[in-house]
């Protein structure tokens, strides 16, 4: 019964002592820890990963159409430049070349008679015994042969040509990444049917969100290390930047030519790609000091000449582990709590344990 009776009286000296005289409620200080705001040097890191592809790719294609009667070259093989990789049926082609070669026959005989008629004509010129109209018409006659055979011959060199490009041949160095042909299939002209990968500079291909473009790297060179082995590495340059967006990935391809490929960085190996933006100034924070208010990011500032806090809205370029990278809202000088802002509430007195840090 003591006891009790000595703890309400314990409880009620506590509660008094909370008073100001007058009997108001003394206001609460809470003790929070705090920093000056202040510019610093920031860089934006980035690391993604991509893949290793050829400088130059391209497709080939048959340049006349017809049924494929084989091919001779699959995916991952590697060619060399005049290669015959696949074939089309070229009886179509070599029905053209004969009829050609029979049509230039025919012309050459024609000049031949034309030739030896205006010979003729030229000697009965001479003696008077036809008249200039006669003669002009066997000069006209052998023009126009001579126009024909010309005619002929092209005519035949078309064909020719035609029945060579029944040969789909390679036109570099490189290797096959894509074959889209099977026998029997026909293939109409200029129908990709296989990708060439050509032998020479490759290419590490990244699909970055566009607004990473905004921060230029603070080198031209950019680190490419082989996801597999993070030793292996190379070094390279932004070649291209598409300017289109992939709609359905909200991407833009991004290729960074090396400038020496490691023999284990093989076509399609993943890489990854490291770089760092050029410095700005940014405001960093550790995470503890940020909150929200409507929503939006926020922090507790304090006001140094009644020593009360107040949420002030900011916007937060970043977040990383540990910290958060503020880039407006805030003006220099100003005091952030950064420790013990859960207890705060608007113009709450607080003191700053051990002064500012």
């Amino acid at each position: 019964m003591h006891i009790k009776t000595f703890s309400l009286l314990l409880l009620c000296l506590s509660l008094a002592s909370c008073q100001k005289q007058g009997g108001e409620p003394a206001e609460i200080t809470i003790p929070v820890r705090a920093e000056p705001v202040a510019l610093q040097d920031f860089r934006y890191s980035i690391k993604l990963t991509g893949a290793i592809a050829a400088h130059v790719e391209s497709n080939l294609s048959f340049r006349v159409s017809g049924k494929v009667t084989e091919w001779t070259a699959d995916v991952g093989a590697h060619v060399t430049a005049g290669q015959v990789i696949a074939r089309v049926d070229p009886q179509q082609q070599k029905a053209d070349v004969e009829a050609a070669q029979a049509a230039l026959v025919a012309a050459q005989a024609d000049v031949e008679q034309a030739t030896s008629e205006f010979e003729r004509r030229k000697t009965l010129l001479a003696s008077g015994s036809i008249s200039k109209e006669s003669y002009d018409q066997a000069a006209t006659a052998l023009d126009t042969s001579k126009g024909s055979l010309d005619n002929a011959k092209a005519q035949l060199g078309t064909a020719q040509d035609s029945l060579g490009y029944t040969e789909l041949k390679t036109d570099a160095d490189g290797i096959i990444t894509a074959r889209n042909v099977e026998v029997g299939q026909v293939m109409q002209a200029a129908q990709t049917a296989f990708t060439l990968a050509q032998d020479g500079p490759r290419d590490a291909v990244f699909y970055i969100y566009e607004t990473l473009l905004q921060s230029k790297p603070d080198s031209p060179r950019i680190e490419v290390a082989l996801v597999s082995d993070p030793n292996v590495t190379a070094f390279g340059k932004v070649s291209e930047i598409s300017p289109t967006i992939d709609t359905s990935t909200g991407t833009v391809r991004v290729k960074i030519t090396l400038e020496e490929t490691p023999p284990r960085m093989t076509l399609g190996a993943p890489v990854t790609g490291f770089a760092q933006s050029a410095p700005t100034k940014m405001i960093i924070l550790p995470w503890t000091a940020l909150f929200a208010i409507d929503g939006n990011p926020a922090v507790w500032v304090i006001d140094t000449k009644d020593e009360t806090a107040s949420l002030k809205p900011v916007k937060v370029a970043t977040y990383e582990t540990g910290r958060v990278i503020i880039s407006g809202g805030l003006d220099v000088g100003e005091i952030v709590v950064t420790d013990g802002g859960k207890m705060l509430r608007p113009g709450q007195k607080v003191t700053v344990e051990g002064g500012q840090s």
